[in-house]
């Protein structure tokens, strides 16, 4: 129901305007007609909802990775029924996360602009930053420096710091009537000069392609503007991801079953050697350790014939089992073997309560150390699925968002804080006070609220949520 409704954009008024009195089309009709089959992984599809930026409905842009001739690409696409395509900050958030994983994966960058450029009001938390909005530019300076290829289709208005991103492109397509491109529009230059200026003259497609040169290439209609980025993508000795000749096999119980074993109950009750069983090709898996540190799975499968080492929660994450995990991680590392994590988090024990329990205590907190700088240190893709609960420093030992996996996504049953509200005290321990144990309240029914996967994916912790039955093709 949230996918279905993100994806109306700004509604069916805005979409109705957009495409019937400004002749444009929708931006998921764009996305089908670029890329192969229409296909694509969206990227944060729930980033912006339900955040405190008044009647916004989402982040005004879509984000993700498809194919275009067999090229893998990210895409940056401008949704203009959301405000004119205004930049927010949750949208600023999002297209940089996109060029942190074009950068990380040395991804073709695709970016269709229909923008209304920043939204004046949150300034102060969209421009003066090292994270905020030019850091887009200063992203797109560097990406080109790598080599990696950026291309752009000025398809709607490009005002303001929208119109630095098509034209820092290695390439781009402006498209007659509908794309216009220019720092301020024809309301400032009446209000500065008082002239009266037509978009056209000031910064149309005729303009931009036969005066300014800031286009590349002139589009007479929208169709033909993704023809011509096609086109475009097939001359930049990009070489197409060739395709898997390996067959691999289905695992021998059925993927659509994890929706069943999802765990509700974040305690690690479930065996985690369940869902490996419906994740890993053939349900093939050769465990490391297998009897030693048994809290933590580890070991070795293949996903969709992808070699990957996995590394899952099974309870409590115990010296033995984060010792296990050091080892496994650096292993590895060593052969430049993927690492896929899932995280399901186990309560924490309690305290330790005498001089031999805070010895065991000090040492499980020195193992988890060791495999912590272990997953900070393998350099080799990351990949992290929270299937459960992830609390505490349980999300830094397996690769949670601060230790920067290439991808994180979450399952809709996550829970993602600092500690798992169920094991707070309802009742202040020095006895009843009743103004401390309203405070305990609040307190829990806040983590309860904040540590939703949906609270997670909307202010863009993740990459998104995906439904368990779709872990194998994501």
């Amino acid at each position: 129901e949230l996918l279905e409704r993100v994806k109306k954009g700004g509604g069916e008024n805005a979409i109705l305007r957009h495409t019937q009195r400004n002749k444009k089309l929708f931006v998921r009709e764009r996305l089908r007609l670029l890329l192969d089959d229409g296909d694509f992984l969206e990227l944060s599809p729930l980033a912006g909802l339900d955040m405190p930026y008044g009647d916004v409905p989402a982040a005004g842009c879509l984000t993700g990775i498809g194919k275009i001739c067999g090229v893998w690409c990210v895409f940056i696409a401008s949704d203009a029924t959301v405000k004119g395509g205004t930049i927010y900050p949750i949208g600023v958030k999002k297209q940089l996360r996109a060029q942190e994983i074009a950068m990380e994966n040395r991804l073709l960058s695709v970016h269709l602009v229909d923008s209304g450029g920043a939204f004046l009001p949150l300034q102060s938390e969209l421009f003066p930053d090292k994270l905020h909005g030019g850091r887009i530019f200063y992203n797109e300076a560097i990406m080109s420096a790598m080599g990696i290829p950026q291309v752009a289709v000025v398809c709607g208005s490009c005002v303001a710091g929208g119109a630095y991103v098509p034209t820092m492109a290695e390439e781009s397509v402006i498209i007659d009537k509908i794309g216009t491109l220019f720092l301020a529009g024809p309301p400032l230059v009446k209000a500065a000069t008082g002239e009266d200026v037509s978009p056209e003259d000031l910064g149309g497609a005729r303009l931009h392609s036969q005066v300014s040169g800031c286009s590349d290439h002139f589009a007479p209609s929208e169709e033909e503007a993704y023809e011509c980025i096609r086109n475009v993508v097939s001359t930049l000795s990009c070489e197409p991801v060739p395709e898997e000749d390996r067959d691999h096999d289905s695992p021998l119980y059925s993927p659509e079953e994890l929706l069943g074993l999802a765990p509700l109950g974040y305690g690690c009750t479930l065996p985690v050697k369940l869902i490996l069983s419906r994740l890993v090709d053939g349900s093939r898996f050769q465990e490391f350790k297998a009897t030693y540190g048994t809290t933590l799975v580890t070991g070795f499968g293949r996903v969709e014939g992808h070699l990957v080492g996995i590394v899952a929660s099974n309870g409590e994450l115990a010296h033995d089992a984060a010792l296990k995990g050091s080892h496994f991680v650096q292993l590895c590392g060593q052969r430049g073997i993927p690492i896929l994590f899932l995280q399901n988090t186990a309560p924490q024990p309690a305290g330790p309560a005498s001089i031999s329990q805070a010895e065991a205590h000090s040492n499980r907190l020195k193992a988890q150390a060791s495999m912590m700088a272990a997953v900070a240190c393998a350099a080799v893709p990351k990949i992290t699925i929270v299937i459960g609960g992830c609390f505490g420093s349980d999300s830094y030992i397996m690769c949670g968002r601060s230790f920067s996996p290439n991808f994180l996504f979450l399952w809709p049953n996550a829970r993602v804080a600092l500690v798992d509200s169920r094991h707070l005290p309802t009742v202040p321990p020095a006895g009843d006070w009743t103004g401390e144990e309203l405070e305990l309240k609040q307190l829990k029914a806040k983590l309860e609220e904040e540590s939703s996967a949906f609270y997670s994916s909307s202010r863009l912790w993740d990459d998104g949520i995906i439904l368990p039955q779709d872990t194998r093709k994501v």
